[in-house]
């Protein structure tokens, strides 16, 4: 496949191709995936030149796992084909039409109410097409093999589609770079950030994309910086690749890296499979969490670098937790879910009196022993690998926003694990496991210290859930995480039974945030 080189706002008339059959089958396919509702496809071309070809292409690869068994027909006859796919897609043929007057009585409108319109024979529709019309022009073309093949010119007006469609095209060159070009591309579920999964086959090989664009700096919110500075998040894919090849590189089991694209933010990985230590009905498994503990204590017993040279030349240095970040994170719940438990703001002197009582809390577990923190070391993000020994069954797949901080707070984020309860008589057994493994690699572990750690950083990780969970409501439109609250805020009512914690609970109980029922908006 080939193309000229797009502009940086648009990719208006490139040329793809040539295509023989199956790399225009992968091509529409690679189109689909990156199609939304609403959007317009006109396909122009004499007869034979391969719009049913790839339209044909294009359904089924919205239909998933169904699509290569699902029949489509050219609507040459019934002019309509509409398709029940994710999202839905409707097949218009305006060949037979008698003029442009008629699309209105197809149904056009409402099939872009909520899916895409492939339509062939566009010209027939005059100016009644609806205005972002993405075109493409398909003809014959010969290879210099003599072999027939087909050649697309694609003219999208739309900036937002022209740069999903770069970006799949950079996806397919990350392929073809790994050698597994012909591979087909599916996507998977995403999480809670901006980044997106593909799972790409290639005949009995299996690999994941990770598709994790540069993130933009944000507003300043605090000392002239954004969020994401202050909270020591990732900017881009390179402390990925740093931090999992340190991980592998000491025996973990992080995902391979077979190919890096750190401009565009991409990476091919090693899929470590999709068991979980969760059961089927989504409850701790506790000899996988208890795996996953001696995992955590094995690497708390590693010596690691702070700094990780990558061979483009950059050097990541593995962030401090340092007061900026500990607090900027415990603010999303004055920020968040303060606001929406008691309909009002939190006070200048309610900041001041929250914000005094964190500082000391935070100088307490800044004095004690620090390691490598992946950050988010629960449930969704541990792999089970039922085939591999000791804690090479723990696949870890999230920790590009690792932090360098006490070792307690992976342990935390695992034993009040955010998605699933966690029963009380577990976090016990996981804590005494945990202590135990660190006591036999060093008599010097002091176990009531980690104690008071872990009860600080429990409770911090809680109060920052809390504020996240209500803000992907509120300003991303994802209700479904308001159903875990009532499990984080139990987290939060166990955290400050702590003595260290006294100001804290009573802090929290004072203004009625320790057990309150919060609805999706």
């Amino acid at each position: 496949m080939s193309a000229s080189p797009p502009s940086k706002n648009a990719l208006a008339k490139l040329r793809f191709g040539p295509f023989d059959e199956p790399a225009m089958a992968r091509f529409a396919a690679d189109m689909a995936r990156m199609a939304r509702p609403g959007e317009c496809l006109a396909l122009s071309g004499e007869l034979g030149a391969g719009k049913t070809s790839f339209a044909r292409a294009f359904i089924r690869a919205l239909a998933g796992a169904d699509g290569a068994a699902l029949d489509v027909p050219s609507p040459t006859f019934t002019l309509v084909q509409s398709y029940g796919t994710n999202p839905p897609v409707t097949h218009f043929d305006l060949y037979r039409i008698a003029g442009p007057d008629e699309v209105a009585e197809l149904g056009l409108d409402d099939a872009l109410e909520d899916g895409i319109a492939l339509i062939e024979w566009p010209e027939r529709a005059g100016d009644t097409l609806p205005g972002g019309t993405i075109a493409l022009a398909f003809w014959e073309a010969v290879t210099d093999a003599g072999a027939d093949a087909r050649t697309i010119t694609i003219d999208a007006p739309d900036a937002l589609f022209a740069a999903r469609l770069e970006r799949s095209l950079a996806v397919r060159a990350l392929l073809d770079r790994a050698g597994h070009g012909d591979a087909s591309r599916s996507p998977l579920t995403g999480d809670a950030s901006t980044r997106r999964y593909e799972t790409v086959t290639d005949g009995s090989w299996r690999a994941i994309i990770m598709d994790a664009p540069p993130m933009p700096d944000g507003p300043p919110v605090r000392d002239g910086k954004p969020y994401s500075r202050i909270a020591h998040l990732a900017e881009d894919i390179r402390p990925f690749v740093a931090i999992g090849r340190m991980l592998t590189g000491a025996g973990f089991a992080a995902p391979g890296i077979m190919a890096v694209d750190y401009n565009a933010g991409l990476i091919l990985l090693e899929d470590l499979g999709d068991d979980a230590v969760l059961d089927a009905a989504r409850q701790p498994i506790p000899a996988r969490y208890e795996t996953a503990v001696d995992c955590l204590a094995a690497m708390h017993a590693t010596d690691w670098p702070r700094e990780i040279a990558l061979e483009e030349g950059t050097v990541h240095r593995v962030p401090a937790f340092d007061i900026g970040a500990f607090l900027i994170e415990v603010d999303l719940l004055i920020d968040w879910y303060v606001p929406r438990v008691t309909g009002a703001q939190a006070s200048t002197e309610d900041r001041h009196c929250w914000h005094a009582i964190w500082t000391a809390l935070f100088a307490s577990v800044d004095a004690g022993p620090k390691t490598l923190a992946l950050r988010d070391f629960h449930s969704p993000n541990i792999v089970w690998r039922n085939d591999r020994t000791g804690h090479d069954r723990v696949g870890l797949i999230d920790f590009q926003d690792a932090l360098w901080t006490h070792p307690a707070y992976d342990v935390m984020s695992l034993v009040r694990d955010a998605r699933v309860d966690v029963a009380p008589a577990l976090q016990d057994s996981l804590m005494v496991r945990y202590r135990a493994a660190r006591h036999a690699a060093d008599e010097t572990f002091d176990g009531g210290a980690f104690d008071t750690a872990a009860a600080i950083l429990a409770a911090q990780r809680a109060s920052k859930i809390l504020g996240i969970f209500v803000r992907l409501d509120e300003r991303d439109g994802k209700p479904g995480y308001i159903a875990h609250l009532p499990r984080i805020q139990t987290y939060l009512r166990q955290s400050v039974t702590h003595p260290a914690l006294a100001d804290l609970g009573a802090w929290l109980t004072a203004r009625g945030l320790l057990d309150v029922t919060v609805e999706p908006r």
